[in-house]
């Protein structure tokens, strides 16, 4: 036991989300940067392992000081970036001391894993494994599965397809290897659950969102947001990546199906994406783009937030087995979720109702649901009030005090 209480402890974990390091000290991915705020409310410190980057980042990295007061109870430890087999087979061996260095000081331990080549959260279960430590794995989504779905999408070049093709099998196998020794999973969303309980002694679905209580839609804007939805032309909304794995494709095959029956609408993609160009080549193609409007990324949460609150439909055509999160925050959104069935997404509107699916996939059905809805005013209404109350009982602070809570009583020392 450290000097640290049992009850609080300091957590080791590993996040494959990209830190970049200039002159002014660290800059994290936004998310990342509230997920470590919202871990050291519930551990006495936390020490996040990270892959480091160099360059510029991306839209959507701010200073660590984001973090406020808790940052004097967080470390951030920077891991090489070894994504090809010859820079991981140099870095392996110091980057491995590294990691076990971090294990030792640790009181508890939660791995995110995902990858093969350079995936340091595997690296991490397997060495706490080999010295006999408790340790949870963490995981979003089915890797392996994703990428074998997008080696057969079409999307990306001939030779990243090829690699896809070879590596999602020993992706599998090692998944499997790693959650096998984890003393526990933690799978956001049901369907990353039923993918990998099978192989966990004690598998657990926790949920990993970043939107505060306070922007949860509000009665006011959900009043407004009703009536609107009465009488106005559909507002439909995506939010998230234009990759082949969201289906941008089906996406606007569903919007022309609305389109042919002589319905008006808007609709908003929130994202950027490698497959953003090839969206708005279809949809210019089907004579759309004065209907639909592609925002690219947005860094600004609350206008992501009002987009959703504003929407009646938040329209999703998710062809692999994930949790992504952009549901739940529709549901909080108080905006019903329409798009392709899936355990994640049944599960979260199990309790009201708060959306309708169809098969993945199944774009004639996702159209008939869009114009029973534009049509049927009344069930649009009764959907969106169980959206709201599917939504309720999400925030970050709940899902994270949850999985910490979980971590506290299955990895004590």
């Amino acid at each position: 036991m450290t000097e640290t209480s049992e009850k609080n402890g300091r957590l080791l974990i590993y996040a494959p989300v990209s830190v970049y390091g200039t002159p002014e000290g660290w800059l994290v991915d936004k998310q990342a940067a509230n997920g470590l705020r919202l871990w050291a409310e519930n551990f006495a410190h936390v020490t996040v392992m990270m892959p480091h980057q160099d360059g510029p980042p991306p839209a959507g990295w701010v200073p660590a000081e984001t973090i406020g007061q808790n940052l004097t109870r967080v470390s951030i430890v920077a891991l090489p970036t070894a994504w090809v087999l010859p820079r991981f087979a140099r870095v392996y061996r110091k980057t491995r001391n590294t990691i076990r260095q971090e294990i030792a000081r640790a009181d508890y331990m939660s791995f995110a894993i995902g990858g093969l080549v350079g995936d340091w959260g595997a690296v991490a279960c397997l060495q706490a494994h080999a010295v006999g430590r408790r340790f949870a794995v963490w995981t979003d989504r089915v890797e392996s599965e994703v990428v074998r779905v997008e080696s057969l999408s079409g999307a990306g070049s001939f030779k990243s397809r090829i690699k896809k093709r070879v590596i999602h099998r020993p992706m599998a196998m090692l998944e499997r290897f790693v959650i096998k020794r984890a003393t526990i999973g933690l799978f956001h969303g049901q369907q990353t659950y039923d993918a990998y309980a099978p192989f966990c002694k004690n598998p657990n679905i926790v949920h990993d969102i970043h939107v505060k209580r306070d922007a949860h839609i509000s009665d006011d804007a959900f009043n407004a947001k009703i009536a609107s939805a009465r009488i106005d032309p559909l507002h439909i909304v995506y939010a998230g990546r234009a990759t082949a794995m969201k289906g941008p494709l089906h996406w606007a095959s569903a919007l022309k199906k609305l389109s042919a029956a002589g319905f008006d609408f808007e609709a908003h993609w929130l994202g950027d994406g490698p497959m953003l160009a090839e969206l708005r080549a279809q949809l210019e193609a089907d004579g759309l783009m004065d209907r639909v409007t592609l925002h690219g990324f947005v860094d600004d949460p609350v206008q992501v937030t009002a987009r959703l609150q504003a929407a009646h439909i938040f329209l999703f055509c998710h062809t692999t087995p994930e949790s992504p999160r952009c549901l739940i925050e529709s549901l909080i959104a108080g905006t019903p979720i329409i798009g392709y069935d899936g355990s994640y997404a049944a599960d979260l509107i199990s309790n009201a109702g708060g959306g309708q699916l169809v098969p993945v996939g199944d774009i004639d059905a996702l159209g008939k649901c869009l114009i029973q809805l534009a049509t049927e005013r009344g069930q649009l209404e009764t959907l969106t009030r169980c959206a709201r109350e599917d939504g309720k009982p999400f925030d970050d602070e709940t899902v994270f005090a949850h999985r910490s809570e979980v971590i506290k009583q299955f990895l004590g020392r």
